[in-house]
């Protein structure tokens, strides 16, 4: 593929979880890339072939110039909804293309089905989207294995027993890389128009079990103990809104007793099978061994 050929491909939430190895996968195939930042310290960890662009999503006209002769968008919203209909319809007036990074609201699984403000907002853009004439493309990832860090990495490098709610909550956690790997390839590659993609991991686990899988690939048994709901409040109380405590706990409530949802869809998409629990936590040993 001939960068010169090709109009690039604006990423925003490119420093993120997902967002970073969106820019790696469209490099490696050839795609030319800028990066919207909201801080342009941030760029330090892009590499030096991506064109940065400072902006904000609270700011519209602040995207203009890295709008201007770009083919495709990978959007993340991480900004209040006051200004999505603005942003929608400069994206509109610049991009042929956008792939919008939602969640799977529309799963009929209960857990995806639960009161969830986010998810409410997801809609609300998709809508905004397909008003307009953009060539479009969602990705909708499940639970997302990374969460793990944020959630049971503190307690696993202190060599203490992880404590959390609903052990016996099933889900399916994909790989952060998987779903960059299948965003990138609906940015540059054709057949996508109008995808609606569901992504999960290949097995469904419950959450105590995926502490073990992660102590398995660290060589050694990590402790699961159940944590009370006011426990986890909280715990979370200044770390997330309690909405979103709420949903979480709600969601976690809705999938005991069954299997977590799960796709075939990265296989399906990618042509190689989606990366399990196991080779995640392997290939992120060092953030649960080492002090942050």
């Amino acid at each position: 593929m001939d960068p010169t050929d090709i109009p690039p491909v604006l990423v925003t939430g490119a420093t993120g979880r997902i967002g970073r190895h969106v820019v790696d996968r469209l490099l490696d195939a050839g795609v030319p890339v800028r990066a919207l930042t909201h801080r342009s310290a941030a760029a330090t960890t892009l590499p030096p072939n991506v064109d940065v662009f400072t902006g904000d999503l609270t700011v519209p006209e602040s995207l203009e110039p890295a709008l201007k002769g770009a083919g495709a968008v990978f959007l993340v919203w991480t900004a209040p909804p006051r200004t999505a209909a603005a942003v929608v319809e400069r994206l509109a007036a610049h991009v042929r293309r956008v792939v919008f990074l939602s969640s799977p609201h529309r799963t009929p699984h209960p857990f995806f089905q639960q009161p969830n403000p986010m998810a409410e907002l997801h809609a609300d853009i998709e809508r905004l989207i397909a008003a307009t004439a953009m060539e479009r493309t969602i990705i909708r990832p499940g639970m997302l294995a990374s969460n793990a860090l944020a959630w049971w990495a503190p307690a696993i490098r202190a060599g203490e027993v992880v404590r959390w709610p609903y052990g016996a909550a099933e889900t399916a956690p994909v790989d952060d890389r998987d779903v960059a790997a299948v965003a990138a390839l609906t940015l540059y590659g054709e057949g996508h128009t109008g995808g609606d993609y569901v992504l999960t991991g290949p097995q469904s686990l419950t959450q105590a079990a995926q502490v073990e899988v992660i102590g398995d690939a660290l060589g050694r048994r990590i402790a699961f103990e159940e944590m009370t709901l006011d426990e986890f409040r909280s715990l979370s109380r200044g770390a997330a809104p309690s909405s979103v405590v709420d949903m979480l706990l709600a969601a976690w409530n809705a999938a005991v007793g069954q299997p977590g949802y799960a796709t075939t869809t990265v296989a399906d998409l990618l042509g190689t099978a989606p990366r399990t629990l196991r080779q995640w936590a392997a290939d992120h040993a060092a953030e649960f061994t080492k002090a942050v």
